[in-house]
């Protein structure tokens, strides 16, 4: 496999991130993914215009997608919403802040049954941003 193969290789793009609750978010992919990666806390960012990061967030607005700057696992998790391989719920320990604008940054999950995706998982059609409630 050569470096330009995996960059495009097929992948979920995350359709659409919502909150649901003061510290759940809903998230729906285009396609059905590989419930290993999709369930995989530390695969997200969610980036927050905050000063520093806090409650739901990650990563700050001019900050670089790192894995030390990723969702950790003792912020919250990640499960299946229904039986699709394409709904997930996204639960906190923390709440989001009021209006502060949170963006949803999935990276590294893969389509069912396949493995190796090493990209990002939303594109310019993703509504992968909201305001906090």
């Amino acid at each position: 496999m050569h470096y330009n193969d995996r960059l495009v290789m097929p992948h979920p793009i995350l359709l659409e991130a919502r909150q649901v609750a003061p510290n759940q978010i809903v998230m729906m992919y285009d396609k059905r993914t590989d419930l290993a990666s999709a369930t995989t806390i530390s695969n997200y960012w969610i980036r927050s215009n905050m000063e520093s990061p806090t409650g739901i967030a990650s990563v700050g607005m001019g900050d670089a997608l790192t894995t030390a700057n990723s969702i950790r696992p003792e912020m919250g998790m990640i499960t299946p919403a229904d039986h699709t391989g394409m709904r997930f719920v996204m639960t906190f320990r923390g709440n989001a802040v009021p209006g502060i604008l949170y963006v949803v940054l999935p990276c590294f999950v893969n389509l069912e049954g396949m493995a190796g995706y090493m990209g990002a998982n939303w594109g310019p059609s993703s509504r992968n941003a909201f305001i906090g409630m």
